[in-house]
């Protein structure tokens, strides 16, 4: 059994429950503990009124989703230790984050990643291979931005704000109801890049929700020396912006804030900022020793929150998932490894001279002439293999 990119994103739920948006005179500032409908152990909590529970064949679907994205992100970490890869940014353990949040925008909507997005675009359903073509090195986006309404995978911290802000403005400029979802990382909120996108779209109503994934680290900074305020959601009232947080290890919780707030943007009450507090289980990138700045009982704490185990259990107790659906999605998983693996196995086909393409609608001179100077280099290569 083979799951194409395509059969990830089927079954996407077209029925949802209409989410009513906030009420745009409520308070700016977010709830004072983050936003929790499941407990660690899968155990539901008192219904909430303001975040009302997803429709339960969207939450099939989240878990779904969730396993082949695991599955994905530990493929992608072994193609790194083989050498396919150049660098890998794991989000094991953000999976309620990354999955709950491509599923609470319409195909439509933009998405506006970071580098450590992999998972939530396999999630939105790009082919894996076009998505790890930038780790790979092989090209800078693999996929067509436009046909996918995904921005290319953001290396800079913070910039993708910036482009979310311009989006949503010019799409709500003409008459669009697209909302513009931006994925940040905690680090990101220190830079000015985070101030201009979320005060632009603050002053021009722009139809974005900034999605701060909180997870502990900016690489090994911790998140005491980020900030000094209660939590990261608290800076959207300093721009007029309403904000919530979230225990982005839920994931009817995650989905259900996201809900709202996207429903917030799209009837036109301006950007929306919600925090999701969650955890990276591996280190930073394959790069980083993790070790180095946090102890393995931290670690080993946030393991006993795993956001799939939790929603796997929830959705048991209520009898809509079984061991033989729970097979299935596994299988689903291992295919989806399987083919990932063959293709990622396929050494590419790269043109050096591709280097000079879309740099310049019109090449400079310089550019000229470095592009004669390579193409001068590789033909004497390919003569000196002839003579060989």
């Amino acid at each position: 059994m083979t799951t194409t990119p395509q059969a990830v994103r089927r079954a996407s739920p077209r029925t949802r429950r209409a989410a009513t948006p906030p009420d745009p005179a409520r308070p700016l500032l977010p709830n004072t503990e983050p936003v929790r409908l499941l407990d660690p152990t899968g155990t539901p909590l008192p219904a909430r009124t303001d975040y009302p529970e997803p429709p339960v064949e969207v939450l099939r679907e989240l878990y779904r989703r969730m396993v082949l994205g695991r599955r994905f992100d530990t493929q992608a970490t072994a193609l790194t230790k083989q050498g396919r890869l150049a660098v890998y940014p794991s989000s094991r353990g953000q999976e309620a984050c990354q999955v709950g949040a491509v599923l609470a925008v319409r195909d439509t909507d933009w998405v506006f990643p970071t580098y450590r997005e992999s998972m939530a675009l396999v999630a939105r359903g790009i082919d894996p291979v076009e998505v790890l073509t930038l780790l790979r090195g092989d090209w800078h986006c693999g996929y067509d931005p436009t046909e996918v309404h995904t921005a290319p995978q953001c290396t800079p911290l913070a910039t993708q704000c910036v482009h979310a802000a311009g989006l949503a403005h010019g799409e709500a400029y003409q008459g669009r109801d697209t909302v513009a979802l931006a994925f940040i990382g905690d680090g990101a909120t220190s830079e000015g890049d985070f101030h201009e996108g979320i005060n632009f779209a603050a002053v021009f109503k722009a139809p974005v929700v900034f999605f701060v994934q909180n997870n502990r680290y900016a690489i090994s900074v911790p998140l005491s020396r980020q900030t000094a305020a209660p939590s990261l959601a608290y800076k959207g009232v300093g721009y007029g912006v309403p904000s919530e947080q979230v225990d982005g290890n839920d994931p009817v919780a995650v989905l259900a804030v996201l809900t709202r707030a996207v429903a917030h943007a799209r009837a036109g009450n301006g950007p929306f900022l919600v925090e999701a507090h969650t955890y990276r289980m591996e280190a930073h990138t394959n790069a980083d020793d993790a070790s180095r700045y946090r102890d393995g009982a931290e670690v080993d704490a946030w393991r006993d929150r795993d956001p799939v185990a939790r929603l796997e259990t929830y959705l048991r107790a209520r009898g809509v998932l079984d061991d033989a659906a729970v097979a299935e999605v596994t299988e689903q998983a291992e295919a989806y490894a399987a083919d990932l693996r063959t293709r990622m196995n396929e050494q590419p086909t790269v043109d050096p001279m591709s280097l000079f393409d879309h740099v310049y609608a019109e090449p400079t001179p310089q550019l000229i002439e470095q592009r004669e100077q390579v193409r001068a280099e590789l033909a004497a290569a390919r003569d000196e293999e002839g003579d060989a």
